[in-house]
C-alpha cells in the first residue's frame, strides 16, 4: 500500500543563508550612526561659532576662571636706581611665503603695531669703597658709579594690536582647526627687538646718568656736602 504525504524540504538554497537578519542589522546601524555623526558636528560647531561676532551666545557658552593663585617663587633684592624710562611704539609688518605656491594658497602677512616701555638704572650696589671718597671735613665727596644700562623691553598688550591680518587658504584652514589661531608669538618678539634697538639709539641711558647724578647731589647736599662730583667709568677688569 503507498502511503502518500507531504515532503517537506528544509534544505536553504546557497546563498541566502542569513542574508536578512544581516540587512537589518546594517539598516539598524545607519540611524545610530547618523545621530553620532550629527552630535560631533553640532559639538564642533558650537566650539566654533563662538569666534564669530554675534553668535558667541548661540550655545550659551559661559567663561568661569578657575585659574590657582599666584606662587611666589624666589625673591631678589634690587641695588639698581631706575633713573629713567622711554615709551616706544614700532610698527611691525611681517610676512611669510611659501616657494612654489602663490599668497593666496599658502602665506601670511601681518601688520602689527606694537608699544613698550624700556628702562634705564644705574647699579648702586656695584660701587666700592674705591668709588667712593670724601675729604676730612666732609664737605667734598666724588662718586664714580658704573655706567647705566638699558633693561629689557617690555611688551604693554593694552597698547599693542593687529592692524590687518592676511592668510592664505591654507593657513586659514589650519587656525580653523587649531586650538591657537593667529598666534602673534613671531610679530611680539619682533615688536620687542625692534623696541630694543630704538631704546639703544634714543640716548635713555644719558638721560639715566644725567638724572642719577642730579639725585646723588641732591641727596649727599642735604647732608652738609658742598661739592658732588660724579663720574660714570666702565668696570675694571
Amino acid at each position: 500500500m503507498t502511503s502518500t504525504g507531504v515532503t517537506t524540504d528544509s534544505t536553504e538554497e546557497p546563498g541566502h543563508s542569513g542574508t536578512q537578519p544581516r540587512r537589518a542589522r546594517a539598516r539598524g546601524c545607519l540611524p545610530f550612526a547618523g545621530v553620532c555623526a550629527a552630535a560631533l558636528v553640532l559639538l564642533f560647531l558650537g566650539s566654533r561659532l563662538s569666534l564669530l561676532p554675534g553668535l558667541g551666545g548661540l550655545f550659551g557658552e559661559e567663561t568661569t576662571d578657575r585659574s590657582g593663585p599666584a606662587v611666589l617663587k624666589s625673591v631678589q633684592d634690587m641695588s639698581a636706581y631706575e633713573a629713567a624710562s622711554g615709551n616706544f611704539q614700532v610698527v611691525v609688518d611681517l610676512e611669510k611665503d611659501t616657494k612654489f605656491l602663490p599668497d593666496a594658497v599658502r602665506g601670511t602677512r601681518t601688520l602689527y603695531v606694537g608699544a613698550g616701555t624700556v628702562r634705564a638704572s644705574v647699579d648702586l650696589g656695584k660701587v666700592g669703597a674705591e668709588g667712593v671718597k670724601v675729604n676730612e671735613d666732609r664737605t667734598e665727596a666724588e662718586l664714580v658709579l658704573p655706567h647705566a644700562v638699558l633693561g629689557k623691553p617690555a611688551l604693554d598688550p593694552d597698547r599693542s594690536y593687529a592692524v590687518s591680518k592676511q592668510r592664505g587658504l591654507l593657513d586659514r584652514l589650519g587656525d580653523f582647526f587649531s586650538d591657537n589661531p593667529g598666534s602673534e608669538q613671531a610679530v611680539n618678539k619682533l615688536a620687542v627687538q625692534n623696541i630694543g634697538k630704538a631704546a639703544e639709539e634714543s640716548g635713555l641711558t644719558k638721560r639715566a646718568e644725567k638724572n642719577t647724578t642730579s639725585m646723588l647731589r641732591g641727596l649727599l647736599g642735604s647732608l652738609g656736602f658742598e661739592k658732588v662730583t660724579v663720574r660714570y667709568a666702565d668696570p675694571a677688569g
